[in-house]
């Protein structure tokens, strides 16, 4: 049964092992169980599911993972945390504990053993300081998912879910646009952690979408265009893309694909739909 989840808990396993936390790891556990259900409930967590977990800390959301799934696999790349987790988690068989960096493991390979190559659901209390490179990895390796359900920073979950126009909107507003449907679940206080941290948080779930959201003929094409746009936020569109070692096209070809498409040459690239984006990429990626 799961036993973690409490102030009291936490602090008696972290006591136990002398554990110290480590900033370069973004570590705060979650001590609130209320939001623990919440997770677990929102990511729809059956036993016919496999999930892969991302940063289990001390098990407490792997050892709610375990009641409800069929099979969780959990990745940490604290060294430190897995004797931790060993006795935390030694009363379920259903668990595969992988000290990595995740962004190194083959989370491909993890579907088709431990799933038949069925899609997974991802559900993690992530870092802040690598939540985007966690959740663009998982999209742009076309890993099987059908949903990701995660911790972050408030500040990020309003970034996910932002359109054209606002100061937020970015490369990861598009990414999520155009590979999922985003819903936060539950705002959580710096309250439910320990450590605290110094902003709040929201719990966030991506459902991946069944069909494409847009066409585009070559999508890293797009990809490529959508990061240099924003790589230079100050600078117009067609000079981001002419400056992008990622491209080469000059700022003349954007220009004139941005008139084709009736748009004003000096526009930023924050004005930009989804929708346009893939036009832009499509037009240059014709010539």
């Amino acid at each position: 049964m799961a036993d973690l989840g409490t102030p009291k808990k936490t602090l008696e396993i972290i006591n136990k092992y002398d554990f110290a936390f480590q900033k370069k790891f973004g570590q705060n556990f979650l001590i609130d169980a209320n939001i623990l259900d919440c997770i677990i409930d929102g990511a729809n967590i059956t036993k016919d599911d496999m999930v892969l977990e991302i940063g289990p800390g001390i098990g407490t959301m792997t050892q709610f993972l375990c009641e409800r799934a069929r099979e969780v696999v959990t990745v940490e790349i604290d060294k430190n945390l897995i004797s931790i987790l060993n006795d935390t988690l030694s009363s379920y068989d259903n668990v595969t504990i992988i000290n990595e960096d995740i962004l190194k493991v083959d989370i491909k390979k993890i579907a088709e053993e431990k799933n038949d190559g069925k899609p997974i659901k991802v559900v993690a209390n992530l870092p802040y300081y690598i939540t985007t490179p966690i959740i663009m990895g998982l999209f742009e390796s076309h890993v099987p998912l059908e949903s990701i359900t995660i911790m972050v920073q408030k500040e990020v979950a309003d970034r996910m879910q932002t359109g054209p126009g606002s100061k937020e909107y970015g490369a990861l507003s598009l990414a999520v646009q155009y590979y999922s449907k985003a819903e936060v679940l539950v705002e959580v206080s710096p309250n439910c952690f320990i450590p605290r941290p110094k902003v709040g948080s929201s719990v966030i779930k991506l459902t991946l979408h069944k069909d494409e959201r847009v066409n585009v003929n070559d999508e890293k094409l797009m990809f490529r265009l959508i990061r240099a746009s924003f790589n230079q936020r100050r600078k117009t569109l067609s000079n981001g893309i002419k400056n992008s070692p990622e491209l080469s096209y000059s700022r003349e070809d954007v220009v004139e694909a941005l008139k084709e498409m009736g748009l004003d040459e000096n526009i930023r690239g924050e004005k930009l739909s989804l929708e346009e984006f893939a036009k832009l990429s499509d037009i240059l990626g014709s010539r």
